[in-house]
């Protein structure tokens, strides 16, 4: 046995150990694909020693070149290994060109079997046998060179381009560690791959006799490239023991950090915009509904948004990462159990020198409560029959909603920002800002413009009348006034629309009632209208007399204008009942009202046997009113109380008498002595076609409380104890209390 036979062993071992070494070194970290890489290399230079001691050993050309052919393969391997290793470790080296090299390495096994007996001889000629330093005769092989020997010469020469471009890329980095790397690997490498060049092709040329040898030259490519892993290694080794007590600070700091989100109710999160990667602590995860140990990059955490916020994430991590780098928003997530939760987001992006964007760091924070009650109110605020509209102290509108766009004619985007005197129409916007700054002083909640009629102005320039309310509403950007705004042009219209049926209803209630008193009316005619006849006639006579006696015919025209007036009083009262005219609200003394009506109805109260029984209070404050309808409301109530009378034979008697009420109401009662109203008709008898007589049209009492109504008083009846029932209505009074003589 010569050195020979122990070093090439030996040589082989150790490849093999390195390769196994570095695949190991591999397979438990992933990340580190240059030790797989080198673990490919060392394989290949094992297996080649192997074949090259036998090749050495040879005694015959057949097997000398089969064992030649063969070597091709973990040939093969390395170059794979190398230009896998340079790209791996020194992010270098044209990818095109490292594909080149392993296509054309491993086409070359093709004329490799497949021409000749390998890839450099057609044919082994003889072997010659040469004594090497007492290491015994080594075989050097003799024969007819291959043509396709060229593509694996093209091979080794695009390899040491691949790594004198991977030296260049290098160096352009102007890093100096990193450049002595590069050529203390790189060159020493394509030294060995020269090294292998020019002797393999001197030995198939014939040019010397030499023996093919080339695991000493990887041998010394692989000491070079371990040594520098190897400083990595050992480097890593340090760093390690850095690093176990480095984690175990930051375990200590991680715990005091989670009580302290805990704590605080909030997640944490980052995410590395170049690897598009996001973490989030488990509180985090918990909140955003993903497992515990689910890994979540930015198209997993966008697919859990709710698909109308996923914009709005993106543009504000957009303008965060452009601008200042302060990142804050507020969107909903689904989680898989479809729930939806409201999550608050906070965050800073960190900026390289260059202001070039890396991570965004920040905080999550589960406000679904508050976010569900603030969408819970904009349904409310859309939903809303009236149109909101928000306003601040300057008078600027910074909240609508939809019915706002609908009254005022113009968009919700013309509206923000607007100033609210645009919609107050020009005679009205000169107090309107003065309303404004008074309500500014005392805001409460109130209806604005009590007792008097509002309007708004369109974008049109048209105006609609409303109803407004304010409340005021303060939070930490100061004093806002909510105004909600109601359109009652409908109810107006209506209003007008029931104004004149009701007069219409009210002149036909008149117009039946006054022929029911039509025989009153006449009896009251017949009257003045005989005595302005009688008084005629005596005065004729006086006149015939000889001489005429003058005072007497004087006394007696003096007795016709006065009956002639008190005729044209009655007609003049008919005329009045039975005009079709619109209500005029003057003020009123209700006794002098009460009086007209006894006037009216003095006879028919005779001709029934009624006596009438006045308690009128000497003072009362006047009553705003129309003098007309509140008589129409009289005459039917007195009428009412003779007709509930008739079964009575004797004591047939009304009481009409007048007070002013404690709540400043002035007050009318009519009182009879009827047969009284059952319990369950006191409310009933008001409504529309409810009626105890048997020709009465059940409108007399709906006419009344709608007269009533419209003068803001009310009417009621109650049943008397001493027997019959009275009616009473009362009216706000006004001015100063009118004494009566």
């Amino acid at each position: 046995m010569t050195w020979i036979d122990i070093a090439w062993p030996m040589m082989s071992a150790a490849s093999l150990t390195l390769a196994l070494v570095h695949v190991v070194t591999w397979y438990k970290q992933r990340d580190l694909a240059d030790h797989l890489a080198l673990g490919l290399i060392c394989f290949g230079v094992g297996v080649i020693a192997i074949l090259e001691w036998q090749m050495m050993r040879a005694q015959t050309p057949d097997s000398f070149a089969m064992l030649m052919r063969w070597v091709l393969v973990p040939f093969a391997l390395i170059f794979v290994g190398l230009v896998a290793f340079v790209r791996v470790h020194f992010r270098a080296g044209r990818l095109w060109l490292g594909v080149l090299i392993i296509a054309a390495q491993l086409a070359s096994l093709i004329p490799n079997f497949f021409t000749g007996v390998n890839l450099s001889f057609l044919e082994v000629t003889e072997l010659h046998f040469i004594r090497v330093w007492h290491g015994g005769p080594i075989a050097a092989p003799r024969g007819v060179p291959n043509p396709w020997m060229f593509l694996g010469l093209f091979t080794i020469i695009a390899l040491l381009v691949f790594l004198v471009d991977a030296i260049v890329t290098v160096w352009q980095r102007k890093q100096p560690s990193e450049r002595r790397r590069a050529i203390f690997i790189c060159g020493s490498m394509g030294l060995f791959l020269l090294f292998i060049l020019l002797s393999s092709l001197a030995v198939v040329r014939g040019s010397v006799r030499a023996p093919l040898i080339v695991v000493p030259a990887f041998i010394g490519a692989l000491i070079v490239i371990s040594y520098d892993l190897g400083a990595s290694v050992l480097q890593s080794a340090l760093l390690s023991r850095q690093l176990v007590l480095a984690e175990s600070n930051l375990r200590d700091s991680k715990n005091r950090m989670d009580l302290t989100v805990m704590a605080a109710g909030v997640g944490l999160w980052t995410w590395d915009i170049e690897q598009r990667q996001s973490w989030y602590s488990e509180p985090g995860l918990r909140m955003l509904g993903f497992a515990a140990d689910e890994r979540v990059d930015q198209a997993r955490f966008l697919q859990s948004v709710h698909p109308d916020d996923r914009q709005s994430v993106q543009d504000a991590l957009a303008e965060a990462t452009a601008k200042e780098g302060q990142y804050r928003n507020e969107y909903r997530i689904v989680t898989p159990n479809a729930h939806t939760r409201w999550i608050a987001a906070r965050g800073q992006v960190e900026f390289d020198k260059n202001h070039v964007p890396l991570r965004v760091r920040g905080i999550v924070a589960d406000i679904t409560e508050r976010g569900q009650a603030e969408e819970n109110l904009r349904v409310l605020v859309e939903a809303s029959p009236t149109a909101l509209l928000m306003v601040d102290t300057s008078g600027s509108i910074t909240l609508v909603n939809g019915q706002a766009e609908s009254v005022f004619g113009y968009s919700r985007t013309e509206l923000l920002g607007m100033n609210v005197d645009a919609l107050v129409p020009a005679r009205y916007r000169d107090w309107h800002v003065g309303d404004r700054a008074a309500y500014a002083a005392d805001p409460i909640v109130r209806p604005m413009g009590v007792d008097r009629e509002l309007f708004a102005r369109r974008k049109n320039g048209t105006e609609v009348p409303v109803e407004i309310r304010l409340s005021p509403i303060r939070n930490e950007q100061g004093l806002f006034v909510l105004a909600s705004i109601l359109d009652v042009s409908a109810r107006k219209r209506t209003e007008r629309e029931l104004a004149v049926q009701r007069d219409e209803l009210a002149h036909l209630s008149r117009v039946v009632m006054l022929a029911e008193l039509s025989g009153s009316l006449a009896h009251e005619l017949n009257q003045p209208m005989t005595a302005v006849l009688s008084n005629a006639q005596a005065a004729l006579r006086f006149l015939a007399h000889s001489p005429p006696n003058l005072d007497e015919v004087r006394e007696s025209l003096t007795s016709i204008v006065e009956n002639d007036k008190r005729a044209g009083e009655v007609i003049r009262r008919l005329r009045a009942m039975l005009r079709k005219e619109p209500a005029e609200h003057k003020r009123l003394d209700i006794n002098d009202v009460v009086l007209d009506v006894l006037r009216i109805i003095r006879s028919d109260l005779l001709n029934r046997n009624v006596d009438m029984v006045l308690e009128l209070a000497p003072v009362l404050p006047r009553v705003e009113g129309d003098r007309v309808q509140l008589q129409q409301v009289l005459l039917n109530l007195v009428m009412n109380a003779t007709d509930a009378m008739e079964s009575v034979a004797k004591g047939r008697q009304i009481k009409l008498h007048t007070l002013l009420t404690e709540a400043n109401d002035v007050q009318v009662s009519v009182v009879d002595a009827g047969c009284g109203i059952p319990a369950d008709d006191l409310e009933l008898i008001f409504s529309p076609f409810v009626t105890s007589k048997a020709g009465g049209m059940g409108l007399g009492l709906a006419v009344c409380t709608s007269i009533v109504q419209t003068h803001r008083g009310r009417i009621w009846a109650s049943n008397n104890a001493s027997g019959g029932a009275t009616v009473h209505f009362s009216i706000p009074a006004i001015g100063e209390p009118a004494r009566r003589s």
